[in-house]
């Protein structure tokens, strides 16, 4: 009887034994399979990557333009470009920007190509992969755009924007031209949620719309925002009215004109370069009726984030909603 259980006491050690290797191999086995997949997935990624070029978009300037490999240099020479691409992260890549380009603090550290007049042969000393230029330097620099393409630069036409679309095509178009889609995606995203945030709050929340005057330049010449801008939409959307919703675009109008809007509120988009914008809207003779000026209802905004159509464009938003209502918006 001892005999019979020390025979099945060896077997059975000798059957654990086996049952650890077999389940220590399946292990291995299952962690083999698991690191493959990994690999394979991001092979797969690289793959992706790499496949996104050649690519042929259709610029501002209705052009077809084929990009063959991922642009590695990037000359930007339009704000809201410059910001458009940092936001992609494109940072790295960017080696020069127009003279107007200061955000983020990084676009001030890169070399300065020109603005509206490019410094071609800075631009062609650089030598970049890729030029983001507008449809300004298109239509009247076409003989520069001419050279860079000629010495292999890929110039691509950002348009004009007058809407939150218009922003989000072109976030798109030089998400395309560039390899950073999955970016552009997330900023769209993020914009478009706030941006219905509000409106949806607004809606909720604001019976009582207040007229609103934006002014874009100081007296003597003022400037203002009409329909058919992405300014209007920011009024629309938090659900106040245009003071000049009866003209278009940018336009000029008089000091008499103006008050003769009345507006509840008046928003100035000049502070960076004029001191104490409020005080002089506030001071100017004959404006002393204009319900804005009456209760005192002047703000300044930061003028890059609702002039600069980039990805801030919804911080201007927010800021001018939290100024014509803040007891909605605060």
């Amino acid at each position: 009887m001892k005999d019979i259980l020390k025979k099945w006491g060896l077997l059975s050690v000798l059957f654990l034994l086996i049952l650890t290797i077999i389940t220590g191999c399946g292990t291995q086995e299952e962690n083999d399979v698991s690191n493959k997949e990994k690999e394979d997935a991001q092979e797969e990624v690289i793959k992706n990557n790499e496949s996104q070029f050649p690519v042929t978009i259709l610029d501002g300037a209705n052009r077809e333009v084929t990009i063959d490999d991922e642009p590695e240099t990037i000359v930007s020479i339009q704000t809201s470009n410059t910001e458009i691409s940092f936001a992609l992260g494109l940072g790295d890549k960017i080696i020069g920007v127009s003279d107007y380009c200061n955000y983020p603090a990084e676009a001030l550290e890169k070399e300065k190509v020109g603005a509206q007049d490019i410094n071609a042969e800075l631009v062609l000393s650089l030598l970049p992969d890729l030029a983001l230029v507008t449809d300004y330097h298109y239509n009247t620099h076409p003989e520069l755009l001419k050279q860079f393409e000629e010495a292999g630069i890929d110039v691509v036409v950002v348009g004009d924007a007058s809407s939150f679309e218009d922003v989000y095509h072109n976030i798109e178009m030089i998400a395309n031209a560039t390899g950073s889609n999955e970016q552009a995606q997330k900023i769209i995203t993020d914009m478009k949620q706030r941006h219905e945030a509000i409106k949806v709050k607004a809606a909720e929340m604001i019976t009582d719309e207040k007229k609103v005057w934006v002014e874009v330049s100081p007296a003597p010449d003022i400037f203002t925002t009409g329909t058919n801008t992405f300014m209007h939409e920011m009024l629309e959307s938090i659900n106040a009215t245009n003071a000049a919703e009866a003209h278009e675009g940018w336009v000029k109008l008089t000091e008499e004109e103006i008050v003769q809007l009345n507006p509840d509120v008046i928003i100035t988009t000049y502070g960076y370069y004029i001191d104490n914008p409020r005080d002089q809207v506030l001071n100017r003779e004959g404006w002393n009726e204009v319900p804005a000026v009456k209760n005192e209802q002047v703000f300044d905004v930061d003028s890059d984030t609702v002039t600069r159509p980039g990805p801030r464009l919804i911080e201007g938003v927010e800021a001018i909603a939290k100024f014509v209502y803040p007891e909605v918006f605060n």
